[in-house]
């Protein structure tokens, strides 16, 4: 490990101020990531500022439209929420798929967001059920948020401080995970919401990404034989030790039906 300086901010504001002013430093968040690649030199972060203790970014809120999830709550206590339960089930049973134990009770929504990882869980309930990403500075629509491999519209310093999620009419989440690391091989989030069906794909592509063919035949039929002559191109999807591009492109119509089926 390469050494560096490591900060516990005070605030938010203190945070970003700190980490602005450097642009070699790192936000440590549940540090799922940012820890291994360290260990493993592979990052080299002249300062980490430890966002552990910034009470202004846990929490769940639920109104009467959304659930406001704060960046550093943790994926089992989104799993365990009663209240993330009630409103929208299909959060909470995504939540509670993630790694394993010590897992969900360090990793952090925000720190999963902000890495974009293709297997991630997290990218499907914020493209499938239409969430907004808040920063410190503005809010990123869901779809306009994750860019490529690792890459999302986050710019130099900007720290996600929550996340909402509007609560759908009915919504399902279906993954094929890696027996060793419960990463996500393929995951589908499908959901009926006021603005129409969406369906969210993870694992299969670069990023998080939706398939409009799937939410067009599901908004004219939301059946399963709506979708099951949908074929899924397998040219631009991920291609490794863990399955071709074209079993995944199998995968994700086999999740995308379960999803549906789930609901329906």
């Amino acid at each position: 490990m390469h050494a560096f300086t490591y900060h516990r901010p005070t605030s938010v504001a203190d945070a970003v101020a700190k980490r602005s002013a450097d642009a070699d430093a790192s936000y440590l968040a549940g540090g799922m990531t940012l820890i291994p690649t360290l260990k493993q030199r592979l990052a080299q972060p002249t300062q980490v500022f430890d966002l552990a203790g910034l009470a202004d970014l846990k929490g769940i809120v639920v109104t009467d439209g959304a659930v406001t999830i704060g960046a550093m709550a943790c994926h089992a206590d989104v799993a365990l929420s009663a209240d993330v339960r009630r409103v929208i089930p299909a959060l909470s049973d995504l939540a509670g798929t993630i790694g394993d134990p010590q897992v969900r009770n360090r990793g952090t929504i925000g720190g999963s967001l902000a890495n974009s990882d293709p297997s991630a869980d997290y990218p499907a309930a914020v493209l499938g059920l239409g969430a907004t990403i808040h920063t410190n500075t503005r809010q990123i629509s869901g779809d306009d948020f994750f860019k490529g491999l690792f890459e999302t519209a986050l710019k130099p310093g900007e720290l996600i401080v929550k996340v909402s999620f509007p609560i759908p009419k009915r919504a399902a989440y279906m993954k094929f995970p890696n027996p060793a690391s419960r990463y996500a091989v393929v995951g589908v989030m499908v959901a009926e919401t006021a603005q129409g069906v969406r369906v969210a794909v993870i694992g299969a592509g670069a990023c998080a990404f939706r398939l409009s063919a799937m939410e067009t035949a599901l908004s004219k039929s939301f059946s399963v034989a709506a979708i099951k002559d949908i074929a899924i191109p397998a040219d631009d999807l991920n291609n490794d030790m863990h399955a071709t591009a074209e079993y995944r492109a199998h995968l994700v119509g086999v999740m995308a039906r379960r999803a549906v089926a789930a609901i329906a």
